[in-house]
């Protein structure tokens, strides 16, 4: 049964989230407090964290950033923080969805699922490689002008989109679809952000930057200039 780590300090909210996933299928693991959360990072290794900002003591910024010096789990923010600014940071920050309070439970079902789909190794088979690039699917990582570093399902999803497309314009919307399972095209602002970690962790000395910005339009992969 697949395990989800719900932070959330609201106990009227936890009990719903609790009952809500737990009717979905999976196992939930609570805690109410950022150190409660990274015990249970620790000692449960869930699939997926669903956390909220505002908590006692350790809050959820800095839940976020230890969680990613520690492991590249999908983290979805549910937040009563509903600014431009506070999604931007949320999704700069390293989190791979964001979704407001109020929310829709089965929207916050499905992007819950979206995001375990998209972090599942076992959909990714052999490497692939193309104009400069190797991905490694066993590894989620990327080589790139000899240098390896591993990559976020998420981050490794939209590479392998854009590496596949070699040459083309992908849209934002087309990306939405094929990496964050958002047809509906809900959440432009993450596409954004991805790119911008994706292109710091390819960065290696002065090579050019593989990855090109199509104003109004989308990215496209170059690879190796030949």
């Amino acid at each position: 049964m697949t395990c989800l780590l719900l932070v959330e300090d609201d106990p009227d909210l936890g009990l719903a989230l609790r009952v809500l996933f737990t009717r979905a299928g999976y196992e939930v693991v609570a805690a109410d407090d950022g150190q409660a959360a990274l015990r249970l990072l620790f000692a449960r290794r869930p699939a997926l964290m669903v956390l909220d900002l505002v908590l006692p003591g350790l809050d959820g910024w800095d839940v976020l950033d230890r969680t990613r010096d520690l492991t590249d789990l999908p983290v979805l923010i549910l937040s009563g923080r509903t600014s431009p600014a506070e999604r931007v940071r949320g999704l700069r920050s390293g989190a791979d969805d964001y979704l407001c309070k109020p929310f829709d439970h089965l929207e916050l079902l499905a992007r819950v699922e979206a995001l375990l789909r998209r972090s599942n190794p076992e959909q990714w088979r052999g490497d692939y490689v193309e104009a400069g690039l190797r991905l490694v699917p066993e590894r989620r990582s990327a080589v790139w002008q000899g240098h390896e570093t591993r990559l976020s399902a998420i981050e490794y999803r939209l590479l392998e989109v854009l590496v596949r497309n070699r040459g083309r314009v992908v849209t934002t919307e087309q990306l939405l679809d094929l990496v964050w399972d958002d047809p509906d095209a809900t959440g432009r602002e993450r596409v954004k952000f991805a790119v911008l970690r994706l292109r710091r962790k390819l960065a290696v000395g002065d090579s050019e930057d593989p990855l090109e910005s199509v104003r109004g339009l989308g990215y496209r992969y170059r690879g190796e200039e030949s």
